[in-house]
């Protein structure tokens, strides 16, 4: 979050504070953040109540009353009005959110998706979350993380199950596949992934073969009569909702020769992790060099990262060294080196 939003915060709190002086008020019982990007707060508990107050994200409201799901709040300005409490998010859930933006600055970004149409941001990876952000059509974001999760009713509490399909009375539960996009403002929020399409150009992502790009990067570029192309590194995965990122990846050049692309290396059946990175090697000659490094479960169950180096259009596997998964509170699971 920027500065700009936590000072927003601090001067809703200290307005709050004036308005618990006021001894003629109703004594609030909680205190809340608004969940949704815009928010209506009504004068009664009816779907056709009048609108009294419009709030936005991250404003602090305070809590007079309580009846079932619904909440009746004040806002720093004094008005008060009803609205459904699962729309509002306690001082928790508020720093878990702060926080996965934060963390989310320290990830690399496996690429920018772009929603196919109106797209809701979400706090958590739940349907019923509240959204917080909506992406346009065509917008970009990069993607940090991915996530399966059990279609369940939201209860505003961390998502602490590993990821994975879960299981009710020995079959599967339905579950959904989110994705983490890191924001144009530094948030970061969860999305359905069924909803995004990987922004890499068609003319390269049409040879995907059905398969979900999950990843991709640009190894570098070569000019043509037609202007730049790059050359593709991308990992793929065939079936939703399973517990890995990728299970292929490929690395895709255009050959000057034909004129088109071509496949220069591939690998399937795999069990592949985010984090994949991709670095540019210092050389000596003036062709680019690139090091990319993935993190792979082999036949053998043991899991590696793998480092590739790519140059001249060829690509040669350098070396493996041991790492191992963790699950990262409130993001899921990642690669970590192996202590």
């Amino acid at each position: 979050m920027g500065t700009g939003f936590k000072l927003a915060v601090l001067l809703a709190g200290l307005a709050l504070v004036s308005c618990r002086s006021n001894p003629g008020r109703q004594v609030a019982i909680a205190e809340a953040y608004v969940g949704p990007a815009v928010l209506n707060l009504r004068d009664q508990l009816a779907a056709r109540a009048r609108v009294v107050a419009t709030v936005q994200h991250g404003e602090r409201l305070e809590i007079l009353e309580r009846r079932r799901r619904f909440c009746k709040v004040r806002t720093a300005g004094g008005v008060e009005g009803w609205t459904d409490g699962r729309q509002l998010l306690d001082e928790q859930q508020m720093h878990r959110l702060l926080r996965l933006a934060e963390r989310a600055t320290a990830f690399p970004s496996q690429g920018k998706v772009m929603p196919l149409d109106l797209l809701n941001v979400h706090t958590e990876p739940n349907r019923q979350a509240p959204s917080f952000f909506q992406l346009e059509e065509g917008e970009l974001a990069e993607v940090i993380a991915q996530r399966v999760m059990p279609r369940v009713p939201y209860t505003g509490k961390s998502p602490v199950q590993k990821d994975g399909p879960m299981a009710a009375n020995g079959q599967p539960a339905p579950s959904d596949d989110w994705m983490l996009l890191r924001l144009h403002d530094g948030r970061a929020g969860w999305v359905l992934m069924r909803m995004l399409a990987m922004a890499i150009p068609e003319e390269v992502g049409q040879y995907a073969e059905g398969h979900f790009i999950t990843s991709y990067f640009s190894l570098g570029e070569v000019k043509t009569e037609k202007g730049d192309r790059s050359h593709w590194l991308w990992t793929t995965r065939a079936s939703p909702r399973q517990s890995y990122d990728f299970d292929s990846f490929r690395v895709f050049v255009f050959g000057q020769r034909r004129k088109r692309y071509e496949t220069a290396y591939i690998e399937r059946n795999l069990k592949g992790y985010y984090p994949v990175t991709v670095t540019r090697a210092a050389t000596e000659t003036a062709s680019a060099r690139y090091l990319f490094r993935l993190i792979c479960q082999g036949k053998d169950g043991a899991l590696h990262r793998r480092t590739y180096e790519f140059a001249d259009t060829r690509v040669r596997l350098l070396g493996r060294e041991p790492w191992q998964l963790e699950f990262v509170e409130d993001i899921g699971m990642r690669g970590r080196e192996e202590q």
